[in-house]
């Protein structure tokens, strides 16, 4: 019951810090939960917490980073060459399938067992087989969208009858007809009858409550198995759309939705965590940027793929009839080349790619293990295994396929410059919207990491230490932005902004800015506005195109034509200073050049300077 147990817990904490010498926090203190939002599900409010730890932050960021361009002919290649589905939902429901009578077999035969004695409590339903419930249950797990819902003695709350109708419809056609009508008794049973309407102390009763828990313990590990660690593992029509939390099957959302998203978190849940890293990460917040660039060129990710498979045809084994790699496995392994590459590795150096490779095999093996495919953790294939291992040293080591490295290198050059502009913008928007920032250890610099271990690896704080105290402005950095100080001086500088004015962040209101113009649709701007001050925020989403093709991370103001961005009459009144162009100031305009604003720094955070004569922003 987490309603119960956050309220208790908010109780406690509550009561201890008004014991406490000095009192609560001003801010009073703060208790998350890691809550895994599904696609348009809302965190529960009146549980007396203050946020989430912010999975579907990372995922919002993310989807906005993707053109939505991509999709399509990257859902088709993917498609053709692997003869796997490219609808992600059904590789989902595929997998709980194979949970639910694998490795949650028992759990899930508890809750059948739960609800056979449960229908025996009543004469019109005491006839239902424990083998009919087994069937119908299982279905409408399969179609289950959420992890969980939260139903108790009052039967279901909140959305919970919305997203079991919508399972339940979506199982409907996979029951027999015959079975029909337990569909709608497995509704009553597991929350659409509130059991406090039983009599009290009676088996029908107890069954009921032990029922809903037991059903709602068990649909929330199936997800987590099924998705996170199953589909995720088996469908990749681009990776960076595979993590934890996020929704594979949305491939890119719109800025209105980012907005959308981000003025309900400031009206709710103001005090929300944000992050775009975490422990459980399966790429590094920078891995997935680069990667996403990838969605605005798909034709040449796919010339470029299908050019390797054919020269590495020689260095594939067989297992069972079959290619091993697999064409699946093998194009996981050229995306993850491609978004984990470092930057300063060359296709010859041997020391630096048997490092390298040895991280590559960490991931494969889990990789591998966690698709249930051809391998798993119960029972691994060691010669399909021993055969993928041989063909990822062959790619890395093997001087025949130097060539073959030097085009992944070229491919991931150019890749990175637009990859590590996203990263500079999903570190800007995590520091910027409504929320409360995280930031994952060792994310200062670039985060190029992979699944665990490789994403728990220890921190080496000295060169952080020094690098902070190096550059004398935030341009300064700029240039030599492959070494990832410039990531940390970003960093540095918004942090500092929040220090200067902390209310505009914690309290602010968001405010989504309108962009007008021939690239309007390649910006997302906003305003952060507190009683007398205000910031803007104008960053490029999918905008490779446009930047300058010299390996920087600059734009020309002349790439943005015509772009700009209307400011409302309570913001057009003020001065504005960029925080990591300061010599730059915009005095009361009713609207921003972006082709100006991004001209001497891509990302654009600008502050009122002081304050003329006029309304307030609100």
């Amino acid at each position: 019951n987490p309603r119960a147990y956050c309220r208790k817990l908010r109780r406690r904490v509550d009561d201890l810090c008004a014991s406490r010498s000095g009192g609560a926090p001003e801010d009073g203190f703060p208790i998350y939960i890691e809550k895994i939002l599904a696609e348009g599900e809302q965190l529960r409010e009146g549980w007396g917490i203050d946020g989430t730890t912010g999975y579907e932050f990372m995922n919002e960021v993310s989807a906005v980073q993707h053109a939505a361009s991509g999709e399509a002919p990257l859902r088709q290649f993917w498609a053709e060459r692997t003869g796997r589905t490219e609808d992600f939902l059904e590789e989902v429901r595929e997998a709980r399938r194979l949970v639910l009578t694998t490795a949650l077999n028992s759990e899930f035969e508890s809750a059948v067992h739960t609800l056979h004695l449960l229908a025996q409590q009543d004469w019109r339903t005491r006839d239902t087989s424990q083998g009919a419930i087994r069937r119908v249950l299982l279905e409408l797990i399969v179609q289950f969208k959420v992890y969980r819902t939260y139903a108790g003695a009052a039967g279901f709350v909140g959305n919970d009858a919305q997203w079991f109708d919508t399972a339940l419809e979506a199982a409907r056609p996979h029951v027999s007809e015959a079975e029909q009508p337990l569909l709608e008794q497995l509704r009553a049973w597991l929350g659409g009858d509130a059991p406090r309407h039983k009599p009290v102390g009676s088996v029908a009763r107890r069954e009921q409550r032990r029922a809903i828990t037991k059903f709602q313990q068990l649909t929330s590990p199936i997800a987590a198995k099924a998705v996170e660690d199953t589909a995720c593992y088996r469908s990749a029509p681009l990776l960076s759309r595979n993590d934890v939390g996020f929704d594979p099957q949305h491939f890119a959302q719109p800025v209105s939705a980012f907005h959308q998203a981000s003025g309900w978190r400031a009206e709710h849940f103001p005090r929300n965590m944000l992050t775009t890293a975490t422990h459980d990460h399966k790429r590094g917040e920078d891995t997935r940027a680069r990667l996403a660039v990838v969605s605005e060129r798909p034709d040449a990710y796919i010339a470029q793929a299908t050019r390797w498979m054919e020269q590495a045809a020689p260095l594939r084994g067989q297992w069972n009839d079959a290619p091993a790699p697999t064409p699946g496995d093998e194009l996981m392994l050229y995306q993850t080349l491609l978004a984990s590459w470092p930057l300063q590795l060359q296709a010859d150096d041997q020391k630096g790619l048997e490092a390298y490779l040895e991280r590559l095999l960490q991931w494969q093996e889990k990789a591998l293990r966690e698709e249930k495919l051809e391998s798993d953790w119960w029972a691994p294939n060691g010669d399909y295994e021993a055969a993928c291992k041989a063909f990822l040293e062959g790619l890395l080591t093997d001087d025949n396929y130097r060539a073959l490295r030097g085009e992944i290198v070229t491919a991931v050059r150019e890749l990175a410059p637009a990859g590590a502009l996203n990263g500079l913008v999903q570190m800007l928007l995590r520091n910027t919207a409504p929320g409360v920032p995280d930031l994952y250890q060792g994310g200062e610099f670039w985060d190029f990491s992979l699944v665990e271990p490789d994403n728990r690896r220890a921190v080496d704080y000295a060169p952080r230490q020094q690098a902070l105290a190096k550059h004398a402005s935030v341009e300064a950095a700029l240039d030599a932005w492959q070494n990832g100080e410039i990531k940390q001086q970003v960093l540095a500088a918004v942090l500092q902004l929040r220090k200067q004015q902390p209310q505009l962040f914690t309290e602010g209101r968001y405010l989504p800015l309108t962009v007008v113009g021939a690239h309007a649709d390649q910006v997302l701007a906003f305003a952060r506005t507190w009683e007398q001050q205000a910031v803007i925020v104008i960053v490029p989403v999918h905008a490779s195109d446009l930047m300058q093709n010299d390996g920087n991370l600059r734009f020309s103001a002349e790439a943005w034509q015509d772009t700009r961005i209307k400011l409302p009459e309570t913001l057009s009144m003020y001065r504005f200073g960029e925080t990591f162009a300061p010599a730059s100031v915009h005095d009361q305009k009713k609207e921003l050049s972006v082709g100006e604003v991004l001209a001497r720094f891509p990302l654009g955070l600008l502050s009122t300077q002081d304050i003329t004569q006029g309304a307030a922003p609100q």
